[in-house]
C-alpha cells in the first residue's frame, strides 16, 4: 500500500506517492488521493522539496567530531575540529558514532545527500546505513561547513526533483514558500525521507 506525502492545505498542493523505496506517482494531492484511495496519507506543514545536497560531506562527517550527549559535560555539544579533534585520539568506533550523529544533524536540516565521498570505513558505513546519498565534487567549496547549507556561506544545491520510478528522497520545510527558506534556514525542516523511509520527523 503506497504512502502519499503532501504539504500545505491549498488545493492542488504537490504530493508524491511512495511504494517501498521508490516514487510511484507525482502530482497534485487530489489526483494522487483519487488514484490511490487506500493509501496512507502524511500531510505536512510547509512545502515539499527534493531535499538539499550538503556540499561539505568530508568536513562534517570526517573532519569533525560530534560529541555523544553523554560527553556534553566534558566536550560540549558543538562539533569539534582542528587541533582539538586531533587531541581526542579517536578510535574507529568513536568515529562511527560521531558520523552517525553527524548524519542525524544533516537529516534534521533536510539534507538527502552530501558532496564528497567518505574516505574512512566507519563514515562510509554510517552513510550507507542511513541511505544518505553521496555525489562527487571537484574540491572543497568556499564557505564554512555547516549542517545548514543556508548558514554556510557556500553553495546551496537541491537534489533532483522526485520522479516516477526514481528513489523516494525528499524533505519538507515548514515555511509558506521557498522564498522564505534562506531567512528561516534549513532547521525549518519537519520531515526527511530517504528511500521511502521517514528518517527524520520534527518533534
Amino acid at each position: 500500500m503506497p504512502t502519499i506525502h503532501t504539504a500545505g492545505e491549498r488545493a492542488g498542493a504537490p504530493a508524491v506517492a511512495v511504494e517501498g523505496a521508490m516514487i510511484a506517482a507525482v502530482g497534485p494531492y487530489e489526483e494522487l488521493a483519487a488514484a490511490h484511495p487506500h493509501a496512507r496519507v502524511r500531510r505536512w506543514p510547509g512545502v515539499l522539496t527534493p531535499g538539499l545536497v550538503n556540499a561539505y560531506g568530508p568536513e562534517l562527517l570526517e573532519e569533525a567530531y560530534h560529541p555523544d550527549p553523554r560527553e556534553a559535560d566534558e566536550l560540549g555539544t558543538l562539533p569539534i575540529t582542528g587541533a582539538a579533534l586531533a587531541a581526542l585520539g579517536l578510535t574507529e568506533a568513536r568515529r562511527g558514532g560521531s558520523a552517525r550523529r553527524g548524519v542525524q544533524r544533516l537529516l534534521a536540516h533536510g539534507v538527502v545527500a552530501v558532496a564528497g565521498e567518505p574516505r574512512t570505513a566507519a563514515v562510509r558505513d554510517a552513510v550507507r546505513r542511513t541511505g544518505l546519498g553521496t555525489v562527487p565534487r571537484a574540491g572543497r567549496p568556499e564557505g564554512t561547513p555547516s549542517p545548514d547549507p543556508f548558514a554556510s556561506g557556500g553553495p546551496v544545491v537541491w537534489a533532483e526533483p522526485p520522479r516516477v520510478g526514481g528513489p523516494a528522497r525528499f524533505a519538507v520545510f515548514d515555511v509558506p514558500d521557498l522564498a522564505e527558506l534562506p531567512a528561516r534556514g534549513a532547521a525549518a525542516c519537519v520531515a526527511t525521507v530517504l528511500d521511502g523511509r521517514l528518517v527524520y520527523r520534527a518533534a
